[in-house]
């Protein structure tokens, strides 16, 4: 392998790195967040977010009771502090929520235009009578 490929990082030591476990983990979990984003939701997605929420808070326990094991952890899948998988861990999850709040926003703004619309078409004049109402009432 040539100095070139050392330089830039290709070949084996990308590989080998431990620090490419961290960043696959990280690239996958932002991968799945904006594939969230493009898949309905119904009561399964409901359930999985409750789920997730239930795992992280049982993560953050943990890592507040046995500050040690995080450390552990983070040395495993390549980074250097605990702290800082915790502050990845926190992006991701921060990324997962400004996601779900930009699809409810989108969903609500879907639903007040449809009502606005509906609104305006249950109280519009009748073109009849609006046209009745122009010309004056047809007198007989």
């Amino acid at each position: 392998m040539g100095e070139q490929e050392l330089i830039l990082g290709l070949g084996p030591t990308l590989v080998g790195n431990r620090t490419f476990i961290i960043q696959l983990l990280l690239v996958l979990g932002i991968v799945v967040i904006v594939a969230w984003l493009f898949i309905k939701r119904g009561a399964k997605q409901l359930a999985v977010r409750r789920l997730l929420i239930i795992a992280f808070a049982v993560f953050a326990v943990l890592t507040v009771l046995f500050p040690g094991m995080l450390s552990k952890v983070a040395n495993l899948v390549g980074v250097g502090r605990g702290a800082d998988l915790l502050l990845y861990a926190t992006v991701l999850v921060l990324l997962g929520f400004l996601a779900l709040q930009e699809a409810r926003t989108k969903a609500a703004e879907k639903r007040t235009t449809y009502l606005a619309r509906r609104l305006a078409l249950d109280e519009a004049t009748p073109p009849g009578s609006y046209r009745d109402s122009a010309l004056g009432s047809p007198r007989e």
